[in-house]
């Protein structure tokens, strides 16, 4: 059978759990997963890029926040049909860089992860590290294929690049086990979004439902909100957030009310990716 014309974006959340583990997943981005997958996937990829993680603002911890990078990729075809299951050469991903992304515990791997990774000793396939996490204490490895478009434009349509550079606050949400989509939507839109809406900091919101089905990623839907910068956010995301009616289901006591990391996580990037990896080259040291 034959590849199937499927376009769609993805977003990888890229966490770094102990600053003594940043430059070390920095080489690994940089010295071998960036022309592992580009070796890989070039022919149906047309763009790949990371875009630098800023600081953590002050309360980021509720909210999931990652703290290295958010990866993107536009994807012309879906990279885990059957065609495209026998690659010629394995991606170099030891088991590491599942510990310093806080997806495994931060142990010896051999030691302390479940299978298939002690099956597969150090190295691991990148597809099955890319579904790790979430069943063992630790969270999910956010993968989320999203599409091309964003499916609703909720506040800002219009803005400009002459608006000014934009402090990007990004999450990906799912409901509690029990909560219906249905009943979870029912509450963010008509308590989060509203609330939102209102805000004059707010400068953009745009969300989109994550296409689940691609690799059964864990998380519901994505969200993208817009501020002057992380002050701003504050302002709203904390401060006036309170005013936000907790749903009945929650087990938090603060908005979001859902957990960080496994039901809600988020990254802060601004504007313009740090690295087009198609014009990377290479892990070049300064003197």
């Amino acid at each position: 059978m034959a590849l199937k014309f499927d376009l769609m974006r993805s977003l990888i959340y890229v966490d770094v759990v102990k600053e003594d583990y940043r430059v070390k997943l920095e080489y690994w981005l940089y010295h071998h997963h960036v022309p592992d997958s580009i070796s890989q996937f070039e022919p149906y990829v047309t763009k790949y890029a990371f875009y630098q993680a800023l600081p953590m603002p002050p309360d980021g911890e509720r909210f999931g926040t990652h703290r290295m990078q958010l990866t993107e990729h536009y994807w012309m075809v879906n990279p885990f049909v059957p065609e495209l299951k026998n690659k010629a050469l394995t991606e170099y991903f030891p088991t590491d860089v599942l510990k310093w992304q806080g997806n495994i515990p931060d142990e010896d791997p051999r030691e302390s992860v479940k299978p298939p990774y002690e099956a597969k000793g150090q190295n691991i396939e990148g597809d099955d590290a890319r579904s790790s996490g979430g069943d063992n204490g630790c969270p999910p490895f956010i993968f989320a294929f999203v599409p091309v478009g964003w499916e609703e434009d909720l506040k800002g349509k219009g803005r400009t690049k002459e608006d000014g550079p934009n402090y990007r606050w990004q999450f990906v949400m799912r409901y509690p086990e029990g909560v219906s989509e249905e009943e979870g939507d029912k509450w963010f839109y008509e308590e989060v979004i509203p609330k939102f809406q209102e805000m004059p900091e707010v400068h953009r919101i745009l969300t989109s439902k994550i296409i689940r089905e691609v690799n059964n990623c864990p998380y519901y839907r994505v969200v993208e909100m817009w501020f002057d910068g992380p002050s701003a956010w504050h302002k709203c995301a904390v401060e006036n957030a309170k005013s936000i009616k907790k749903p009945t289901w929650a087990k938090y006591d603060q908005f979001p009310y859902l957990k960080p990391y496994f039901e809600f996580s988020s990254i802060f990037v601004s504007d313009i990716a740090r690295s087009n990896n198609y014009k990377y080259g290479g892990y070049i040291m300064m003197r």
